[in-house]
């Protein structure tokens, strides 16, 4: 029998102060080399479907944590156009299988695992980078980036969220986090939404940089989690060479972004941000910015999902059919 859950099903058990632990952990365990994870294809789809330019990117990721009771495999699908169709710009999938014999456990739905786990990565940063933060400056207005400040939130006494997008969207998503408790406000400007941040995340899909580095605060930390392709570009290049040090989750494929092709840096100047998570190496001290850059990692689905699962059986919930 395999467990289905819905995405109804699943976002009452992602519990992002568990969570923050969680990819914690497993950051440490992939910097340790303790895990198994393969590449990931990403490819175009949907030529020919209304043209010939693609509709969107498909992604596969695979993992498997050392000791785990399940590996994952993720199917992601990331279509700019959705939010014209009232459809999340991520949709996802995570099917978890027992290592020990390979029989399929679970199948779930995967969005709100993916926007959780990748939200940890600003909450993990700050706590171990920018403990003291109060003022975050937001850049971007999706669901990633209200996951982004709520994960923060878990770890920091946050009293100014500034939220900046090109388009109107930067409203609605300081209006969601300023419901839930978190005090966010929609800017006009990129560089007020810099300006005087103790810390700065970028969540866009962008291509060109999103702000200006002479906005940020002596030793800022910056938070870039939207990059994860050669064209896609969230940082200003004088950031990225003058930063203080750079971490990144997975330092082989972030060298790869639009972020870091074309610098000075390469894959022996990005540090794994779980060596710093795991207690490694220890954290700058420089009046010089801070970044910690994030493509994804399928250890993280990995991770996020199977506490979602353990959660879930725990409850009872979802649907059990035979496959």
């Amino acid at each position: 029998m395999v467990l289905v859950l819905s995405e109804e099903e699943v976002q009452p058990h992602v519990d992002l102060p568990e969570l923050v632990d969680v990819v914690g952990d497993a950051l440490d365990k992939q910097a340790a080399g303790e895990v198994e994870r393969p590449d990931r294809p990403h490819f175009p789809v949907g030529r020919g479907l209304d043209g010939e330019e693609p509709t969107g990117t498909a992604i596969a990721m695979p993992a498997y944590i050392h000791g785990a009771d399940q590996y994952a495999t993720k199917l992601v699908g990331v279509h700019e156009g959705n939010p014209d169709r009232g459809l999340p710009t991520i949709n996802a999938q995570i099917a978890l299988t027992d290592a020990r014999t390979g029989t399929p456990e679970a199948y779930m739905a995967g969005t709100t695992v993916t926007n959780a786990r990748t939200g940890c990565i600003g909450g993990l940063a700050v706590r171990e980078l920018a403990p003291e933060t109060a003022a975050l400056g937001v850049i971007g207005a999706g669901e990633q980036a209200r996951w982004q400040a709520r994960a923060v939130a878990t770890v920091a006494d946050l009293d100014d969220v500034r939220v900046y997008s090109p388009s109107d969207s930067r409203h609605a998503c300081a209006e969601d986090l300023s419901e839930e408790g978190i005090p966010a406000r929609a800017v006009e400007s990129p560089r007020a939404a810099v300006t005087g941040a103790d810390a700065v995340v970028t969540a866009t899909t962008a291509t060109a940089p999103v702000f200006p580095a002479d906005a940020l605060e002596p030793g800022a930390l910056v938070v870039a989690v939207g990059a994860f392709t050669a064209e896609m570009r969230e940082l200003p290049p004088e950031l990225v060479e003058g930063a203080a040090r750079v971490f990144a989750d997975v330092p082989e494929e972030v060298a790869e972004t639009g972020d870091f092709r074309g610098t000075a840096l390469g894959v022996a100047d990005l540090l794994p941000f779980g060596d710093l998570v795991g207690g490694r190496c220890d954290t700058p001290d420089s009046e010089a910015p801070v970044v910690v850059a994030s493509v994804g990692s399928a250890t993280l689905d990995a991770a996020a999902g199977a506490a979602v699962y353990r959660r879930a059986v725990e409850v009872g919930e979802g649907t059990e059919i035979p496959l």
